[in-house]
């Protein structure tokens, strides 16, 4: 199975746990509600790519060479051919497999084979620290268990630190010049489009923090 259909049915997998279970108890699913299944779904399964990248580090750098060799001879883009690459359905979550990314996207960005980077540690970061936090807000969004306040708060400190750690990553990948090695398209496709999801749906969300915090209810959410 390729990557993109593996990732593909892995988040929408995760996706419908929420939307099952939310039918199942109200009987009635939110479209805003979906956007955030949808997006909490994808940050798990990418938290797990960037605990890859910390525990895989080393294998990382010396993949470098490898992706580098392989787009010399062929000229094809190192992230297109490890979408089409082929996931193990014996293994299909071993470390060294999704590290593999990351070695292939630093034909884009080299911060993911410079420990000193932001973009290295801020992923390392959110791989870690936001799971947690992530499951609890899609567990209440789904089925309210926690007072709209203390949801809208934690959901407000989650969503803003989103968007300014993807902003700043964005804004350091300009400023450290990177994008001179970069086609306009290549820029747009693989930074702008990639990211932009991770400031515009977290902006959403701090306006559902807000709404939830003022309300004091999951009206925002379809939730009465």
């Amino acid at each position: 199975m390729p990557v993109w259909l593996f990732t593909v049915l892995v988040v929408v997998a995760l996706t419908l746990i929420g939307v099952v279970t939310r039918l199942g108890q109200h009987a009635e699913v939110d479209a805003l509600y979906v956007v955030f299944a949808v997006f909490f779904s994808t940050n798990l399964f990418i938290s797990y790519w960037e605990i890859c990248l910390f525990h895989k580090r080393d294998y990382i750098e010396k993949r470098v060479a490898h992706w580098r060799e392989r787009h010399e001879e062929s000229g094809r883009s190192p992230l297109v051919e490890f979408l089409l690459a082929k996931v193990s359905l014996a293994r299909p979550f071993s470390p060294t497999f999704w590290a593999d990314a990351w070695a292939a996207y630093s034909m884009v960005d080299g911060s993911y084979v410079d420990r000193r980077t932001f973009g290295f540690n801020c992923d390392i970061a959110n791989g870690y620290f936001t799971p947690a936090p992530t499951l609890v807000l899609y567990a209440t969004f789904t089925v309210p268990f926690l007072p709209a306040v203390a949801t809208g708060i934690l959901a407000a400190m989650l969503f803003w630190q989103w968007v300014y750690v993807s902003t700043v990553y964005v804004a350091s990948f300009f400023v450290a010049k990177r994008h001179r090695r970069l086609r306009p398209v290549q820029v747009f496709s693989y930074i702008v489009v990639p990211d932009s999801p991770w400031v515009l749906i977290p902006m959403l969300g701090i306006y559902v923090a807000v709404r939830l915090i003022v309300d004091g209810d999951y009206g925002v959410l379809g939730l009465m």
